[in-house]
């Protein structure tokens, strides 16, 4: 029995500890006896209009110790501001410019910041990061108007460098830190532009592919050409080659005659085989004349 009520008592205990505890925190943390810093986070402790500490290490901190008796009271009857010191970014999209041709030029810039001085951010200007952005827009449009359109289209880094050292000293009054800056589009703003270097790329697209086919044309025929200018030559010499070559075998043939005649005889006979007329054979002439023996053989031809 006496072990139960141990445990209903620890019990008990614990859960008192766990509500009394965040109470008791509370109460220290409104009493200004310590305070907590997160990881790239800054307190700027301001009482009766006065700035009396700022506390930017991360960590644990007695305000006793950093703001001296003000600490009591500063949550009481001053205020308290919490800043976050994270680097931070910005894109600004189609910045007007015009190149020195005259040309509608839009530039979109990208840009990291930070506060490097949390009381001149708080207190040097109602809208910091407003400012910085009108500053930075200000900047682009200053400084890269009038450039040479080929130069705009292909220098960005040098470009992204002069907006950079143009906004650096102003921002730095406000309390804030630019980091990089960085052009990262340059395009026309005029459509009608647009649409006149579309159809300038499409008919030099066009222009190229044509001559790129013509060029085809020209090498497949050069090579037709060629070709068959080697296959006329090498069919001129099996021309002139093949008479002597035959006229070398006959004169073999010619010097056994019976082979000569009877390879002339099979030439004959192959000729009349190749040839498509009609032939006739008659009998031997008899008592009845040749008239006579045509009449009968188509009589006889067509009763059959």
């Amino acid at each position: 029995m006496n072990n139960i009520e141990a445990v209903i008592a620890f019990l008990a205990a614990s859960m008192g500890l766990l509500l009394v505890e965040p109470v008791v925190l509370g109460l220290m943390r409104l009493l200004g006896l310590y305070a907590t810093v997160e990881e790239r986070k800054c307190r700027v402790y301001v009482l009766f209009g006065k700035v009396i500490g700022e506390i930017s290490e991360p960590g644990l901190h007695i305000l006793p110790f950093v703001l001296g008796p003000s600490a009591f009271i500063v949550n009481l009857l001053g205020k308290c501001y919490v800043l976050d010191l994270r680097l931070d970014q910005e894109y600004l999209r189609s910045q007007p410019v015009n190149s020195e041709e005259g040309a509608p030029m839009g530039i979109g810039i990208w840009y990291e910041m930070q506060i490097s001085n949390a009381v001149a951010y708080l207190f040097k200007n109602t809208d910091p990061r407003g400012s910085l952005r009108a500053n930075v827009s200000n900047a682009t449009v200053r400084c890269l108007s009038n450039m040479p359109l080929a130069e705009m289209l292909e220098t960005r880094h040098k470009m992204s460098q002069t907006v950079r050292d143009e906004v650096s000293e102003k921002s730095q009054a406000w309390g804030y830190q630019l980091g990089s800056i960085y052009i990262r589009k340059v395009h026309f703003r005029d459509s009608g532009m647009i649409r006149q270097i579309e159809e300038k790329v499409v008919n030099r697209l066009r222009q190229v592919t044509s001559a790129i086919k013509q060029d085809g044309a020209n090498q497949v025929s050069i090579i037709t050409s060629s070709a068959e200018r080697t296959a006329a030559v090498a069919f001129a010499q099996a021309a002139v080659i093949r008479p002597k070559m035959i006229g070398a075998a006959l004169k073999v043939i010619s010097g056994d005659p019976e082979v000569a005649d009877t390879l002339f005889e099979i030439l004959e006979t192959q000729k009349m085989l190749e040839n498509k007329g009609k032939l006739t054979l008659f009998a031997e002439s008899g008592p009845r004349p040749l008239l006579a023996e045509l009449l009968a053989s188509r009589e006889v031809g067509a009763a059959g």
